[in-house]
Order: C-alpha cells, then sequence, then structure tokens
C-alpha cells in the first residue's frame, strides 16, 4: 500500500479493525447523543429500498427508540420519495418492514422534478444537450428529494440523515448537494462490506443485505448496478478500503476517478486571504 492509498483510507476514516457489534452500539449512541445535544426531536431519512439506507435506518429507530426510553421525546420519519412507478418498490416496503419507523410519508417527487427539468430547457435549451438529459434529470432527482427531506425535517424539528459512507465517497458516488446533504452521516468511515455486516447484524432480510447497490436515478437505465458506472466492483473497493491488494487496473481506475471527484468531497471554496 503506498502511500496515497493510506492517505485516501486514514481520510475517509476506514479503520484497520472492524467490530461488528462495537459499531452498531457506537452509531446508535452517536445518533441519539447528537439528536439530543441538538436539541431537535426528530430524525428524517429517505429510505430507498437498497442497503444503506435500510441501515441507517435501523440505526436512527434504534437511536430515538434508546432516547424515548431515557424520557426524551424524538422519532423517526422515514419518506418513501418514488419518482412516479419505483421498479424495486417492494424492496423499499420490506425495508421499511423491517425498520419498523414511528412514522412514514410518502412523496412522489416525479411532477416536481419534471417541472424542473422542463423550465430548465425552456431556459437553457441549448445548454442541455439531447443525449445528457437523462442524466441531469437524475441529479434533479436526487436533489428533489433532498428538498422534501429537508421540508419535513423543519416541518418537525428535526435533522436529515445522510447514506453516505467510505466506499461512495471513495468513488464520489453521490449527487452534490442531492443525496450528498445532510445533517449526519452514521454510516461514515464504512465501506460497503461493513454497511452490510451491520444490517444483517440488526436483521435486516438477507436479500436486502445482498441486494445489488443501484442508485436508479436515470430514467433511461433503471436499475443500473452501481458497479457498471464504477468500472470496478464494490469487493475491490471494500479491498482498496481495507489495505488489501488488488488488480493493478481497478487500483488505478479508483485512483482516477477520486481524484475527478475530489470536488464532490470538498466544501464550497473561496479565494485565500
Amino acid at each position: 500500500m503506498d502511500i496515497e492509498q493510506a492517505r485516501i483510507i486514514e481520510g475517509l476514516g476506514v479503520t484497520s479493525n472492524f467490530d461488528v457489534d462495537r459499531e452498531r452500539d457506537r452509531r446508535v449512541r452517536f445518533l441519539a447523543d447528537y439528536l439530543r445535544s441538538s436539541g431537535a426531536m426528530s430524525y428524517v431519512l429517505g429510505i430507498s429500498g437498497g442497503v444503506d439506507s435500510l441501515t441507517a435506518g435501523l440505526l436512527a429507530q434504534e437511536a430515538v427508540q434508546g432516547l424515548r426510553a431515557d424520557g426524551y421525546r424524538a422519532e423517526f420519519v422515514a419518506v418513501r420519495l418514488p419518482y412516479g412507478v419505483q421498479l424495486d418498490e417492494r424492496d423499499a416496503q420490506a425495508s421499511l418492514d423491517a425498520i419498523r419507523p414511528d412514522r412514514v410519508v410518502r412523496i412522489n417527487i416525479k411532477p416536481a422534478a419534471d417541472a424542473t427539468m422542463m423550465e430548465v430547457k425552456l431556459g437553457a435549451r441549448d445548454l442541455m444537450p439531447t443525449n445528457t438529459e437523462d442524466f441531469h434529470l437524475g441529479n434533479i432527482k436526487a436533489r428533489q428529494r433532498m428538498i422534501v427531506q429537508y421540508a419535513i425535517a423543519g416541518a418537525v424539528g428535526g435533522l436529515v440523515i445522510g447514506t453516505d459512507h467510505a466506499a461512495e465517497a471513495l468513488m464520489g458516488f453521490f449527487t452534490k448537494h442531492g443525496d450528498g446533504a445532510a445533517d449526519v452521516v452514521p454510516l461514515a468511515g464504512l465501506n460497503k462490506r461493513r454497511v452490510r455486516a451491520l444490517a444483517a447484524l440488526m436483521g435486516a432480510p438477507k436479500y436486502l443485505v445482498h441486494k445489488v447497490p443501484t442508485a436508479d436515478l436515470e430514467t433511461n437505465a433503471p436499475l443500473l448496478p452501481d458497479e457498471e458506472a464504477f468500472g470496478v466492483t464494490y469487493e475491490e473497493i471494500d479491498d482498496f478500503l481495507e489495505g488489501r491488494p488488488i488488480a493493478d487496473v481497478s487500483r488505478e481506475r479508483i485512483f482516477t476517478i477520486f481524484r475527478k471527484s475530489a470536488h464532490k468531497r470538498a466544501p464550497a471554496v473561496g479565494p485565500t486571504l
């Protein structure tokens, strides 16, 4: 492992040792302590049907239950945010069944996302090539989902949970100011296999734990696996983050994507003094 890889692993907070029981307790405690110290009363999280939101939801529900047992009024609001009809809706419902959130809200983002895309095309037609339209609409979907979550959080005195973790952060695989925006990120520092280990420990259905990950943002490529977009597998990404050897071509692919996506992990910048 060279210096650059070591710096990436350290920067993303991935530890060399992983105790799944300890991490469950630590992350539940973090969510409970942060909510109490902030003075907020709710956590809000969009549930997609994937293992990341499922795991974050399980942690959040356990945290608010612990707070209530300790006399602090708290609740977890799970939000379903389909774009019209979601092809893996069954998985999203199974996630909700596993989490058993205090409240479930369903908001169809399709009218708002489509209206935004239409206005962009009308006002900036020459800047929106037809062959990239579906990609840009996908980013609008992600940002619209976060708009809804913050609207709900504002109404219930809550904080928004994000599902970003080390594997996605490494690959810059999130929409800036979309799913990359949140108040708390309880999965930070975990690679994908460790997220799955947490989900399994907390009783998630096995088929959801090992479901093929997909952002499902592109209408013309529904349920496109993340790994097809990456050009590497999660197994290789996870091994990279644990300092294990992987094929040179995959290693260089990861380095290339990490460098190109640096702006997505950085805060907004201004001129230096």
